[in-house]
């Protein structure tokens, strides 16, 4: 019998991942944002159009990160292969069907994000140099009590984003240079170390104004193309989403028998690869928003903020990735049609010509150069977290450095190996933050009340941690000072639900 290493990582791998995805985390993940959806009174409806209205004073962020700086960090790490080679993946394995659960992930996952990124920026801390940190570990040893499972997180946080998702984004970029320019993929892995090295080591300001230079830009760009890409092959568009539609609820496969294992396959594809684009739930973009200077001075505004980031990676730029390919019919015919980004680039060249493989390549080395940074970004606050500031110093360098190593290994490994091991750590972090969140949920809902209170007053929302019992000697007063006319009288009736119901 033939033993090796890599064949027991290999089966290791594929048996967490049945049992994260095919058990647990699927079913968590939608109930979850069902749930919270329920509980806001439809949050991501009832709330779309002040989240745009928010983005007016975004970029006010005085001398540390701005709001806007927040979500384009975290839109870079967002936007990057699962928008490309993710959607290929998931209409290569799940059938144009998966981009309807994509769908549907993003739009529960829009009010989960609301509520991880409101604890993340409650329980954020005074990081001494104008910023500030927080995130999942925070919330759950400060929220929770529970120092081991924070650890536990942040564990797999930095194995999730530093390691494997690094790896992901290099292998997509070098895969997709070696197509459209023959470029081998070491030179890829070579240039990329060199180009990131610079900006990680010169910390999370550094990353934040990268990202919010480029990652607008590359956005409407690639929107661009993929309108005119609709625009080209408009006459088709109707049977296009009759396709998505038919395919989610196997109506396409009804007459031979297979309908179940058609739902089944097009449900868990898109599914995780929308959790992979889009992140929700999943407890990594509440660690940048955590960081923000937020505007209004509350904790919830950077909560819808952060719904933004859902709407536009899922629901615009994988939904442009998904057009391209879906009107595209040879790319998808066939057992030896591309896979992964290959994929997108033969579909977008089928309609512009030869350039959009290139373009494609282009896309891709931007989205995916800035997701490694955010990436990075992510890990080193929980690298401080547990660490401490002591010996945060010292740690930080060397993750740094092992964070460049994965980005080299990435772009020479084999792409079905590095997707399953980000499969498997992102279902642990993710189940890790579900469960956290769910137990904080009615704290949050608290602050969403306290915020829409002050809305409906027709003031600008400001927090005093005051009016929250539940949060009495945990939420740092350099952070979150009082502010000098609030009310000292105790909770006000939201607050006072949110103790009871967490008594």
């Amino acid at each position: 019998m033939d033993f090796s290493v890599s064949t027991l990582f290999s089966d290791v791998v594929a048996a967490g991942n049945g049992l994260i995805w095919g058990k647990l985390l699927v079913y968590l993940l939608i109930g979850a944002g069902l749930y919270f959806t329920i509980m806001t009174r439809g949050i991501q409806f009832r709330f779309f159009t002040h989240m745009f209205a928010l983005l007016k004073g975004s970029r006010d962020g005085g001398e540390g990160i701005s709001s806007f700086q927040a979500l384009s960090t975290s839109l870079a790490a967002r936007v990057g292969t699962g928008n490309l080679a993710g959607v290929a993946v998931a209409i290569y394995l799940g059938g144009p069907g998966a981009i309807f659960w994509m769908w549907m992930t993003a739009l529960v996952g829009m009010a989960t994000s609301f509520i991880e990124s409101t604890l993340a920026q409650a329980y954020k801390v005074d990081h001494g140099d104008k910023t500030f940190r927080g995130g999942p570990a925070r919330y759950i040893e400060q929220g929770l009590g529970q120092r081991w499972m924070a650890i536990a997180f942040s564990i797999c946080l930095i194995i999730a984003f530093g390691l494997a998702f690094n790896s992901v984004q290099s292998n997509s970029i070098a895969q997709a240079m070696e197509q459209a320019f023959n470029l081998p993929t070491w030179t890829v892995g070579i240039a990329l170390v060199v180009a990131v090295t610079p900006i990680i080591f010169g910390g999370l300001r550094s990353i934040a104004k990268v990202a919010e230079l480029i990652v607008p830009i590359m956005a409407v760009f690639y929107l661009i193309i993929a309108l005119i890409v609709v625009a080209l092959n408009i006459g088709e568009l109707p049977s296009a989403l009759a396709l998505v539609f038919n395919s989610a609820f196997g109506l396409q496969e009804a007459a031979g028998g297979a309908v179940g294992y058609a739902v089944a396959q097009a449900m868990m594809q898109g599914i995780k690869r929308g959790l992979f684009s889009n992140e929700a739930g999943m407890g990594s973009a509440p660690n940048v928003a955590a960081t923000a200077n937020t505007k209004p001075n509350h904790p919830a505004a950077q909560g819808f903020i952060q719904m933004l980031g859902v709407f536009f990676d899922t629901l615009v730029i994988c939904t442009a990735t998904a057009a391209v390919i879906i009107l595209s019919e040879p790319a998808l015919q066939g057992s030896d049609s591309p896979n992964g980004i290959q994929l997108t680039q033969t579909a977008l060249s089928q309609h512009v010509g030869d350039w959009g493989g290139m373009f494609v390549a282009i896309a891709i080395l931007l989205f995916a150069f800035t997701s490694l940074i955010a990436n990075y970004s992510y890990g080193e606050s929980n690298i401080e977290y547990l660490a401490g500031k002591r010996r945060s110093a010292a740690a930080v360098f060397i993750y740094r450095l092992a964070v460049l190593a994965m980005i080299m290994i990435g772009a020479v490994a084999e792409l079905k190996t590095i997707w399953s091991f980000a499969d498997l750590s992102m279902g642990m972090m993710a189940l890790i933050n579900l469960v956290a969140i769910l137990l904080l949920s009615p704290l949050a809902f608290a602050l969403f009340r306290d915020y829409e209170r002050q809305l409906k007053a027709g003031v600008e929302p400001t927090f005093d941690p005051r009016r929250f019992p539940k949060l009495a000697d945990k939420v740092d007063p350099s952070a979150w000072p009082s502010p000098p006319d609030g009310d000292d009288k105790g909770c006000d009736e939201d607050a006072g639900k949110a103790r009871e119901t967490n008594a």
